[in-house]
C-alpha cells in the first residue's frame, strides 16, 4: 500500500514540476516560518482577490526583522509565496523589508504561472501590512 501511495505522490510531483519551479514546490511542501509567532510587535491579515487570506506576524528589534511567521488558508502557491516572503524579509531592516514586492516574491520562487502571480502580491501585501501595523504602534 505504501508503494502505491509513493507512486501516486511521485506522479503528482512530476505533474507539478511541469508548471512550478523546484523552489516553489519546496516552499509549498516544506514551508518556512509557518504558524503564529509568539509576542509579535506587528501583524496583518490580508484577503486576496481570489479569496485566500494570509496572516503575517512580525517581530522587529532595533529596526531589523528578527522574527517573522505566516499562516494562510490558501492554495499551494499561496503557501509557497508566504514562505518565500518570510525568508526574504527575515534579517532585513524595516526599510528594506518594506520594499519587497510582488515581483520579488515571484522571481525568488523561480516564476509562477500567470494565474498564480497574484499570490506574490498577497504575500507582499501581508508583509507590508505587518510592517505598517508595527510602525503605527510605535507612534
Amino acid at each position: 500500500m505504501d508503494s502505491e501511495f509513493d507512486d501516486f505522490q511521485e506522479q503528482i510531483l512530476e505533474d507539478a514540476r511541469k508548471i512550478y519551479s523546484e523552489t516553489t514546490i519546496d516552499h509549498f511542501m516544506n514551508p518556512r516560518n509557518f504558524g503564529k509567532l509568539e509576542e509579535p510587535n506587528g501583524f496583518a491579515k490580508v484577503t486576496g482577490s481570489c479569496g485566500d487570506s494570509m496572516s503575517i506576524w512580525i517581530k522587529i528589534v532595533d529596526g531589523v526583522v528578527s522574527e517573522i511567521s505566516f499562516n494562510t488558508d490558501g492554495c499551494g502557491t499561496s503557501i509557497a509565496s508566504a514562505s518565500m516572503v518570510t525568508v526574504l524579509a527575515k534579517g532585513k531592516t524595516v526599510e528594506d523589508a518594506r520594499k519587497i514586492g510582488q515581483w520579488d516574491v515571484v522571481k525568488a520562487l523561480g516564476g509562477l504561472p500567470k494565474e498564480s502571480e497574484h499570490c506574490g502580491l498577497l504575500a507582499a501585501s501581508a508583509l507590508l501590512g505587518a510592517i505598517e501595523n508595527f510602525t503605527a504602534s510605535k507612534k
